[in-house]
């Protein structure tokens, strides 16, 4: 590919609607969780209740329950995929709105119930923007969309996070959740401007073929053995990546002995930005990589850039090496990560990719969330050092299963999906 031809996928309408819907998916996050907890901490909640208010995130792990009705059901405007981003994006907008007139010292179970609401139409939100990232791109944006797309969500999440705390301390926690909800303006104009995907798509029939459709068509397009071996894929491939994140803050404060301002500084600033540019770096190679090489390469810099906080380790409190470990290891994180949505979004069939997607990405999540437990009894029982090892291991199986699915993979870079098309 020229130059010309990267240019014309990163400024094409398609790619620019996925950035700014990302930005809209990212912004909800933060206002029911880290900023929610500082809104109920500087009103003088106590910590019990605070540590119970975490529970209205569990729509995002459980977004796959009604993501089928998302495929089956049609809204009367904007189609099947924007009509039910714009919808909940409205939600959004008065949820949120809604929170802000709410007080945590007088109404805090109706503040709970405005952030379950929230949170809830945000997953769903979530169900559908990935369906759609996934119709409306074509094979050859999928790294770039997937990168961009994560850019916006954490662009996002610094907003709702760490400028929503600045916000509140100079006007006051009305005023921020009201410009916040304002914001979602921003997918709303997205939604409204971006363009139906290209190939018209049968949605299922009944409320059964949407629950059931995606995996019977899943395992009709794959045998048993080759779609176990994908699904395993999708546990394993950053399963050493995020071994390694578990306890990454805890290594860097207890481990080796850096400050908070000095972790907060490296680990969380540079560490986005880095993050951010890995993303965007690692779509743009995948263009000309295509989906396999770009898995593979990215999934070994993933591996080695463990080896970098193993690096750390043997040698103590050296701020070259600070820098140098969260670099690389967010510029590789970063770059899987793009190969990594654009794999789960080369896997969906249009009919069910609002289900199916949200099966891969929970059954992605499904691996990284029973780290933590293993990972602080290996760092405190074999140290640091060969903790960090023992992750670097952990990403061999992954790689070791992509390539003997390397055809397979190779074959998705020209997949129409097997989509099933309205007919004429």
């Amino acid at each position: 590919m020229t130059l010309k031809d990267y240019l014309t996928i990163f400024t094409n309408r398609r790619v620019g609607v996925v950035l700014l819907l990302g930005f809209s998916s990212g912004l909800p996050l933060a206002l029911t969780g880290g900023t929610l907890q500082a809104w109920m901490t500087t009103a003088g909640v106590d910590l019990k209740t605070i540590g119970i208010f975490t529970l209205v995130g569990l729509p995002y792990t459980l977004k796959f329950l009604w993501a089928p009705l998302m495929d089956r059901f049609v809204p009367p405007w904007l189609g099947r995929r924007r009509g039910w981003i714009i919808a909940t994006q409205v939600a959004l907008m008065l949820g949120i709105a809604a929170m802000g007139v709410g007080s945590p010292q007088h109404a805090l179970w109706a503040l709970a119930a405005l952030a379950l609401f929230v949170a809830f139409t945000s997953a769903s939100q979530d169900i559908a923007f990935d369906a759609y990232r996934a119709d409306v791109l074509r094979p050859v944006e999928r790294g770039v969309g997937a990168a961009v797309s994560v850019f916006g969500y954490r662009i996002a999440m610094l907003v709702s996070g760490a400028g929503a705390l600045i916000m509140a301390d100079f006007l006051d926690w009305r005023t921020t959740y009201l410009i916040l909800a304002g914001l979602m303006t921003v997918g709303v104009l997205a939604t409204l401007w971006g363009p139906e995907p290209e190939q018209q798509v049968v949605p299922p029939r009944t409320l059964q073929e949407a629950v059931w459709g995606p995996l019977q068509e899943f395992f009709t397009r794959y045998s048993v053995s080759a779609g176990l071996g994908i699904l395993i894929l999708i546990v394993l491939y950053k399963l050493g990546d995020a071994f390694a994140g578990t306890l990454s803050t805890a290594f860097l404060l207890r481990g080796v002995g850096f400050s908070l301002s000095e972790v907060g500084t490296v680990n969380k600033a540079l560490g986005l930005a880095a993050l951010l540019l890995g993303a965007l770096f690692g779509g743009v190679l995948m263009s000309k990589l295509g989906l396999y090489r770009s898995l593979m390469i990215f999934g070994i810099l993933q591996a080695v850039s463990n080896l970098s906080f193993m690096g750390l380790a043997w040698v103590g409190k050296s701020y070259v090496m600070l820098v140098t470990a969260v670099v690389f290891e967010q510029v590789t994180g970063g770059m899987g990560t793009a190969a990594f949505v654009a794999l789960l979004m080369a896997l969906c069939n249009h009919r069910y990719t609002a289900t199916q997607f949200a099966l891969f990405s929970a059954l992605a999540a499904f691996g990284r969330q029973y780290l933590g437990p293993p990972a602080g009894l290996l760092a405190d029982s074999l140290g640091w050092v060969t903790f960090f090892f023992i992750t670097t291991l952990a990403a061999l199986p992954g790689l070791w299963l992509l390539w003997k699915m390397r055809i397979r993979i190779n074959s998705l870079d020209n997949n129409t999906k097997h989509e099933q098309v309205s007919p004429p």
